[in-house]
């Protein structure tokens, strides 16, 4: 393929991938710069990513493109906006309810963008005789330095992708390829002076601007943690449980963002404010039945009801204290634990002990 042909490849699988409803399409060389590697190993050597050990065990392959695959040349990066139409935080003032994030209120999106790349990809195969893999966040590539690299956007201070167009709802998935595309500029950082992601956050997860603890981070302790949340972390939690949204959805930039045009990703009604009572009686089937196709069912039931009894415990709410005393013989231990600790919390909250609540 020369010059020429080159481009006109390039400007016909950015037309495909925005007609199969991709919302960003960009494109960069298979290989990452110094400061992205020396980012991913300090924030590996200082114990920030807990316990995803994935991260560690696959940090060559992760901060180099060629060596996960060597024969790739190109990169093509996609986005997908999973904007919602409603205020993402309007349940946190709910107590008696949960709050979801965002992105896990309806379809797993790891199958509905791997479906989308796969179409792009048998397209790019059957025009161009290309190999090609594709990727969705389960494989060891650092999709966000990618994207900004491929002129998407750019990784604002809450370490996460922001698009001048989709804000911070953007989901990202990857086409490697043996073709030798020409490259789009990288995207220039647009936060400016703005530090609302940074004051918002409950926990004090960021320890510098574009610097997270991931240990401290809501989202994490909620999918990723597999044990008890430590008892000074539980109250920050509120009651949300399963990730956190916050510090994406005061982003400024998210006022350009339109709702998602992708059904599968729009939120289910039945998730947009979950009643506490009902998520704290879910068994191991009636958990499996509820969350079927969502990605919430990955953590599985024990782990989400111990979420849930810690956003009993936070709710003040002395009616939901029958819902902890029930799971407190639990036979999962850490969900046993959450049990007691909520209903402890809701005993002192009932008691009117001043900042007991």
């Amino acid at each position: 393929m020369d010059a020429a042909e080159a481009i006109r490849g390039k400007a016909a699988i950015r037309d495909k991938a925005l007609a199969l409803g991709f919302d960003a399409v960009g494109f960069a060389p298979a290989e990452l710069g110094p400061q992205a590697r020396a980012r991913l190993a300090e924030f590996l050597a200082a114990g920030q990513h807990g316990d995803m050990g994935w991260l560690a065990d696959r940090a060559e392959a992760r901060s180099h493109p060629q060596a996960l695959w060597p024969e790739a040349k190109s990169v093509i990066s996609l986005g997908l906006s999973y904007a919602p139409e409603e205020d993402a935080l309007a349940t946190l003032g709910r107590a008696d309810r949960g709050n979801i994030s965002v992105y896990a209120r309806n379809r797993d999106y790891h199958d509905v963008v791997k479906g989308m790349l796969k179409h792009l990809a048998q397209f790019v195969v059957s025009r161009f005789g290309p190999e090609v893999k594709v990727f969705v966040d389960t494989a060891p590539v650092m999709e966000k330095p990618l994207a900004q690299r491929a002129g998407l956007g750019w990784q604002g201070k809450h370490t996460n992708l922001v698009s001048r167009r989709a804000g911070s709802w953007l989901f990202l998935g990857e086409i490697f390829t043996t073709l030798d595309l020409p490259a789009d500029p990288p995207h220039a950082d647009r936060c400016g002076s703005c530090t609302r992601c940074l004051s918002v956050c409950p926990t004090d997860a960021f320890t510098a601007p574009y610097r997270l603890d991931a240990t401290r981070c809501i989202s994490y302790l909620t999918i990723e943690h597999r044990g008890p949340i430590p008892p000074e972390l539980r109250e920050k939690l509120g009651n949300r449980i399963y990730g956190c949204d916050d510090c994406l959805a005061v982003c400024p930039w998210n006022r350009f963002a339109r709702p998602t045009q992708a059904a599968r990703l729009r939120g289910r009604d039945d998730l947009a404010a979950p009643a506490l009572a009902e998520l704290a009686a879910l068994d191991e089937s009636g958990f499996r039945r509820r969350f079927a196709g969502s990605p919430i069912k990955r953590i599985g039931r024990n782990r989400f009801v111990r979420n849930v009894l810690y956003a009993i415990g936070n709710s003040g709410d002395r009616g939901l204290a029958a819902c902890a005393g029930r799971l407190a013989a639990d036979p999962d231990p850490v969900v046993a634990e959450a049990a007691a600790w909520a209903l402890a919390r809701l005993l002192r909250c009932s008691a009117a002990q001043p900042g007991a609540c």
